[in-house]
């Protein structure tokens, strides 16, 4: 049985590579690259892939509230999340989303392949450091406290868009929203987060792998 692979990444150079790889697989196929998160949920529900390859920090919806939406509309896809951060917090974030994997975005081919091939199987694959950071963690009697639970979804929204460097006004526009709203929503966040200017928040929402550095 082939193993059908959506590849939902916004660099192209790590999208191609990735293409490459799985189509080297006799049991594998790539049915379609996208480069944001409204186009992998929007994909995903179209083409019903087996599998989905999620990069974390993807422009329009990030990786984490796409893989919700797709866990949710269609459990019977598979979601590897492709990260950068090892931080508990982001694990257990992508697994509480409904992923099944949890992969470093700069593991070895291998490694992604036979990720793949796990979760396709029904199983879960987390790339060993983070194994071992979520285990330290809780030997270590850690409670782990999302800051993004003090906000609301659609304050997540409007902040990852800051992140992405979109205006008050074109996100006004494209949540139909009027700019003061947007403007009380960023002043919200400010205050629930205690932070003192818009750098600040975005810097908080790259930590928090809304939005990266590229």
């Amino acid at each position: 049985m082939t193993i059908r692979v959506l590849i939902a990444d916004d660099h192209c150079v790590v999208a191609e590579g990735l293409r490459y790889l799985i189509q080297a697989q006799a049991d594998m196929e790539v049915i379609a690259c996208v480069h944001d998160g409204r186009e992998a949920v929007r994909w995903a529900m179209e083409m019903k892939p087996d599998v989905v390859l999620m990069d974390n920090a993807m422009p329009e919806l990030n990786g984490t509230a796409a893989t919700d939406i797709i866990c949710q509309r269609r459990p019977e896809t598979r979601v590897i999340m492709l990260s950068m951060h090892s931080d508990p917090i982001h694990v257990c974030r992508a697994l509480q989303a409904g992923a099944t994997g949890y992969v470093a975005k700069k593991a070895v081919a291998k490694e992604v392949v036979d990720a793949i091939r796990a979760v396709h199987s029904g199983k879960r694959y987390l790339s060993s450091p983070f194994v071992d950071s979520v285990i330290d963690h809780f030997l270590s009697g850690n409670v782990l406290h999302d800051p993004l639970e003090r906000l609301s979804s659609r304050e997540r929204q409007v902040l990852q868009m800051l992140a992405e460097g979109r205006s008050v006004s074109d996100i006004a526009c494209t949540l139909s929203l009027s700019p003061k709203t947007v403007e009380t929503y960023r002043a919200r966040m400010q205050d629930k987060l205690g932070l003192h200017d818009l750098a600040s928040l975005i810097k908080f929402a790259i930590q928090q792998g809304l939005a990266s550095f590229e």
